[in-house]
């Protein structure tokens, strides 16, 4: 049975992404945070681990990609789960019983909006969606709710007093599968790269490399920057980039690491995900 890290407790979106990836036939190593994840991997308690990185409502977790860059770990692919935020709290209370909700800060940004009908609601951020629930469940807290998954509802006997309300329903989070090996693509579909690189100093050089990689019908799905630590205003970039072909991705790799500074790709996956006139698909 393999070990699978995830950062949070049985319950958590990451246990869904994680069942999504794998399937049902595996082991939780739950990890508290993500420097614990990584190195659950590195040390061999954890065979691979799942990551979040992105959320289509706020944005990127940068930090995970300049954790993944330093562990020297290697991005096998990927798992877009759409999110459904849930108030759940004890038995035979109601939303105005409550003065307290507690959840992670990425689940409350996701649903500040609906709390704006309850003022006399206090949201605490903690450390995990499902640990919230569990502690909730565990120590009988009445007038406190947690925001999570139907998953954790259910798995710590909590009834959802509201479902789905999180303030924009095409919610979705981007997680990341990772592992100590590099992925074996056998397939010849559509190949994501998860890289990282310094541009060199020279002015619009970063805008010709990324007409380069345009014109080449390259893919930029994602881009953000990092501040270089130890060197004043110098910056690693992280990106994702989408090819047709494994091979495609083998040839650009070999240009790109001449044309930048310095060149880290930490993944070359399969990827099903597709954008469709504003709708989600996943194959």
């Amino acid at each position: 049975m393999k070990r699978i890290a995830i950062q949070g407790y049985q319950g958590a979106f990451h246990q869904e992404a994680a069942e999504n990836y794998f399937g049902k036939n595996i082991e939780l190593v739950e990890c508290e945070t993500f420097n614990i994840l990584i190195e659950s991997i590195k040390n061999g308690q954890a065979n691979f681990g799942v990551m979040a990185v992105e959320n289509s409502l706020v944005g990127c977790i940068l930090p995970n990609f300049m954790l993944l860059r330093e562990s020297r770990l290697n991005v096998i692919g990927e798992v877009y789960l759409k999110i459904t935020q849930n108030l759940m709290a004890l038995p035979s209370q109601s939303i105005n019983d409550l003065n307290q909700v507690q959840s992670h800060g990425m689940a409350i940004a996701q649903c500040k909006p609906f709390f704006k009908s309850y003022p006399n609601i206090q949201l605490v951020e903690s450390v995990d969606t499902a640990l919230s629930a569990k502690h909730i469940a565990q120590k009988q807290l009445a007038g406190i709710g947690a925001i999570g998954s139907s998953l954790a509802a259910s798995l710590y006997g909590l009834e959802v007093l509201a479902s789905s309300i999180e303030s924009n329903k095409m919610n979705f989070t981007r997680f990341l599968v990772i592992g100590p090996v590099n992925n074996q693509i056998t397939n010849n579909g559509i190949i994501k790269a998860t890289i990282a690189f310094t541009a060199k100093h020279s002015p619009g050089g970063l805008a010709s490399l990324l007409t380069s990689l345009a014109n080449e019908g390259i893919n930029l799905t994602m881009l953000h920057s990092l501040p270089m630590v130890g060197s004043v205003w110098e910056y690693i970039f992280h990106a994702d980039l989408c090819y047709q072909s494994m091979e495609h991705a083998r040839s650009s790799m070999i240009w790109l690491s001449k044309q930048v500074s310095q060149l880290w790709v930490m993944g070359v996956y399969p990827t099903n995900f597709h954008f469709n006139n504003h709708d989600i698909t996943l194959n």
